[in-house]
């Protein structure tokens, strides 16, 4: 392993807050399990970048049978950056690490473009960390789909084999394996220090 390619959510960034998902359900006026199977339905055309925030919303909607108003896809826009947008420390500390060393380092997200907006905003210094800077809404391709690892190992220049990904999702995982890459399923930051020999 000569390099790094980092997931995002759930692995340098925490995954959703479970307080804001409450928030959105109960906001929806719906089910938990309704609102959530409509949430993710659209949503890798969202990280795709092929819909932006209020389209997304609005076939939200669409697929729970009430169309959302614009003040509702507004508050749901709101609401879903809130919820994406904390990073996890001991994570952000082990790249920072890795980045010192001089370890090439990468990032692939799946993100739509409202939110990596607003991680450009406030977490610069995390994405400045990364040489190769993977979002799905810019690049147009969302993991697993294999051009969204392909485009990052061309901007890293390092052999597939040579390129650890890490990613929470193991399906994400398997999919990098299938390309080339060398896999590890993040379960937390002290567990993959000590698979990359740092703990």
């Amino acid at each position: 392993m000569n390099a790094v390619l980092f997931d995002m959510f759930g692995v340098v960034a925490m995954d959703q807050s479970p307080t804001v998902r409450a928030t959105m359900v109960e906001y929806s006026g719906h089910g938990h399990d309704a609102f959530w199977a409509a949430y993710w339905a659209p949503r890798q055309d969202y990280d795709r970048g092929d819909l932006d925030g209020p389209s997304y919303w609005k076939t939200v909607g669409g697929l729970l049978g009430e169309p959302f108003g614009p003040e509702q896809v507004e508050r749901f826009i709101s609401l879903d950056l809130d919820s994406w947008s904390r990073v996890n420390g001991d994570s952000v500390a082990l790249v920072s690490e890795l980045a010192e060393a001089g370890v090439p380092l990468g990032l692939l997200s799946n993100i739509p473009s409202e939110l990596a907006a607003r991680f450009e905003e406030h977490h610069a210094r995390v994405l400045d960390l990364f040489p190769t800077l993977g979002f799905s809404c810019r690049i147009r391709h969302a993991k697993p789909e294999a051009g969204a690892y392909e485009w990052c190992l061309e901007r890293m220049g390092v052999p597939a084999g040579d390129v650890l990904f890490v990613d929470d999702k193991r399906a994400n995982v398997e999919a990098a394996e299938r390309l080339g890459l060398q896999g590890h399923v993040f379960t937390s930051a002290p567990e993959l220090r000590r698979a990359l020999g740092r703990g």
